[in-house]
C-alpha cells in the first residue's frame, strides 16, 4: 500500500533529509514543498524526481496525505505553516499526522497537539541531532514525542531519515530534551573553546592538548569532532549555523521557568551566544563561538 507523504522545509537539514526518504525500498508518495523554489530545483536530480517525489505548488496540495513532516527552522514559522490563513491545521484530513522535526518551542508544541487533535491529526516532535553529513547519511538520531502507538506507525517513515530514534515520551517531551541537549552540546563547545584559547596564549601544543581532552575527562562532543576538524585549522565549518544554536538555547533557557528550576549557567551561556549572534556575520557557523571569544581577548591596540 502506497503511504502518501508531504514535505515541508527544504533547508540544510532538509533536503538530504527528503532524498533519503524517497530513496527507500518502501513505497512512498512524496510531495515536497518550500517557498523557496531554487530548494525545489535541487531536488530535480533524484533519482525519483518526478516518480514518487513530486514538487507541491502549496500547503494546499498536502490535504490527501496520511504523513505530513515539517522540517523548519523554528516555532514562529512552524506555527505560521500550521495554523495561519490556508495553514496545515485546516487542510490535513482526519487520521493524519503531522511529524514536526523542527527544533520548535516545546511550549509550543503542548499547545498544538490538543488543538489538532480536535481536528482528528496527530502531533508528533521529533526533532534531530546530528548536522547535515548525518542527514545526508541517513543516520541521524531521532528523538519521538508520541504515544507508543503513534511512533509504530512512523517508525518506518523516522528510520529512512535516522539510525537512532528515541522515545521521549508525550508530545513536546522531545523538543524539550532536543532543547536541553543543545544547551548541553553549546556549553561543551563554550568550555572546549574557551580552554583552546588559554592553550594558545601558553603557547602549548593545541593538537596534543586537543587529544589530552579527548583521552581525558574533558572529553565532550565538542572535542572529539569539532576542535581537530574545525576549530584549530581555522576553517569554522562544522555545518550547523550559531543563529540556530543561539535560538535553541534560548528555547532551552525559556524552560527554566516553565519547570520552575533556576539554571544560572544555561542563562549566563545562552546570553552569550546571543551576543556572538549579533556580533558575527550572518550565516556564522556554531564552530565561531571560538573566533568570538578570540575577539574578546585579543590584545587592545596600542
Amino acid at each position: 500500500m502506497t503511504l502518501n507523504i508531504g514535505f515541508v522545509g527544504l533547508g540544510m537539514m532538509g533536503l538530504p533529509m527528503v532524498e533519503n526518504l524517497a530513496g527507500g525500498e518502501e513505497r512512498y508518495d512524496i510531495l515536497a514543498y518550500d517557498r523557496d523554489p531554487a530548494r525545489l530545483e535541487r531536488l530535480a536530480g533524484h533519482p525519483a524526481w518526478n516518480r514518487n517525489l513530486r514538487p507541491a505548488a502549496g500547503l494546499a496540495a498536502m490535504a490527501d496525505r496520511d504523513i505530513v513532516i515539517t522540517m523548519l527552522p523554528d516555532s514562529a514559522i512552524t506555527n505560521a505553516v500550521i495554523e495561519g490563513e490556508h495553514g496545515l491545521a485546516g487542510i490535513m484530513r482526519a487520521g493524519s499526522v503531522l511529524l514536526d522535526m523542527g527544533s520548535s518551542n516545546p511550549a509550543e508544541t503542548r499547545r498544538l497537539a490538543p488543538r489538532l487533535r480536535e481536528a482528528g491529526v496527530t502531533l508528533i516532535d521529533a526533532p534531530v541531532s546530528g548536522a547535515v553529513a548525518k542527514a545526508a547519511a541517513g543516520t541521524l538520531a531521532i528523538m519521538v514525542g508520541a504515544g507508543a502507538d503513534e511512533l509504530e506507525r512512523v517508525r518506518p517513515v523516522l528510520s529512512r531519515m535516522g539510525a537512532s530514534l528515541i522515545h521521549t515520551g508525550a508530545a513536546g517531551s522531545a523538543h524539550a530534551m532536543k532543547a536541553l541537549n543543545n544547551y548541553v552540546y553549546a556549553a561543551g563547545l563554550l568550555a572546549a573553546s574557551e580552554a583552546l584559547l588559554i592553550a594558545r596564549r601558553m603557547d602549548l601544543d593545541l593538537d596534543v592538548f586537543t587529544d589530552v581532552l579527548n583521552a581525558s575527562s574533558g572529553r565532550n562532543v565538542a572535542t572529539e569532532t569539532k576542535l581537530r576538524q574545525f576549530i584549530v585549522p581555522g576553517t569554522y565549518n562544522g555545518g550547523f549555523a550559531l543563529a540556530l544554536m543561539a535560538k535553541d538555547l534560548r528555547t532551552a533557557d525559556a524552560l527554566q521557568a516553565l519547570a520552575g528550576v533556576p539554571a544560572s549557567q544555561l542563562s549566563l551561556c545562552t546570553a552569550l551566544w546571543q551576543r556572538a549572534r549579533e556580533a558575527l556575520p550572518a550565516g556564522a557557523d556554531n564552530t565561531e563561538i571560538h573566533r568570538y571569544l578570540e575577539n574578546l581577548s585579543a590584545p587592545a591596540p596600542d
